[in-house]
Formats: structure tokens, C-alpha cells, sequence
């Protein structure tokens, strides 16, 4: 598969951009080498590659996730700077 001149015009049209006539070519050359490079990827033999949850190695753990009882409510209000009876109060951002 290549990109013709017509698909760069059709994929900056979509972006609505507006390239000269070289830079349709440089874009042409650019999106060919790329089709280029997945062919030669898709090459390559992964049938014992194990899929990766993470490019690299986590340095910090994770905590587990364990279900707890949630925080009072009267708890969670009283190290409020300002509260109402049920609420928080804080200052207004919208006017």
C-alpha cells in the first residue's frame, strides 16, 4: 500500500490544512516511509511475545485495592475550614 498525492490532499483537507505542492510531496514521502516501517513490523515474528501491562517497570507499589468503610460524615466536615451542617463551604468562583 502507498499514499498517493491525492490521499495527502484528502487527509489535509480533513484536517483543513492548506500545504503547497512541495510539502504534499514531503508529506507523500513522509506517510509512505511510515506504511513502510508497519510493514516491517508486522514482519516480525510475536507469536511468543507475552503482551506488556507496562513499557517499564513500576518503581512505586501499588497499593491493593480493598474495599473500606467510607470516612464519617461529621468526621470528614469537622477539619473543614468552613462547613455548613452538611456541607462544605467554599469560596465562590463563579459569578
Amino acid at each position: 500500500m502507498s499514499v498517493s498525492k491525492e490521499d495527502v490532499s484528502y487527509v489535509a483537507d480533513l484536517a483543513r490544512l492548506n500545504p503547497s505542492e512541495a510539502e504534499k510531496e514531503q508529506l507523500q514521502k513522509d506517510m509512505n516511509k511510515i506504511l513502510e516501517y508497519i510493514d516491517l513490523l508486522n514482519q516480525v515474528d510475536t507469536d511468543d511475545v507475552q503482551p506488556l501491562e507496562h513499557v517499564t517497570e513500576l518503581t512505586a507499589p501499588l497499593r491493593k485495592d480493598l474495599a473500606k468503610t467510607p470516612l464519617d460524615h461529621e468526621l470528614a466536615l469537622k477539619n473543614a475550614p468552613d462547613a455548613d451542617t452538611d456541607y462544605f463551604r467554599v469560596p465562590k468562583v463563579i459569578e
